[in-house]
């Protein structure tokens, strides 16, 4: 089973930081699940791309890779 889309934020006023990154898999017309990413600032359109990956199992592993690595780096749920 995909894990739910998750929507991460990173806000730091002293910084005027104020981010979201949006993780999500869905399948894509070609049979194979893609890794769709968001990000940019809150309030703002921001930037996507998709990734394609031949099986479920190695796009939820890439999934839980990325919201680790951006976990690390200061982002909440």
């Amino acid at each position: 089973m995909a894990p739910a889309p998750v929507t991460l934020y990173h806000i730091d006023p002293a910084r005027n930081m104020k981010r979201f990154y949006r993780l999500d898999l869905q399948p894509d017309l070609f049979g194979n699940q893609c890794l769709i990413r968001e990000w940019g600032r809150i309030g703002r359109p921001g930037q996507v791309r998709s990734i394609p990956y031949p099986t479920s199992d190695e796009a939820q592993v890439a999934f839980q890779k990325q919201r680790a690595t951006k976990e690390r780096r200061g982002y909440i749920t």
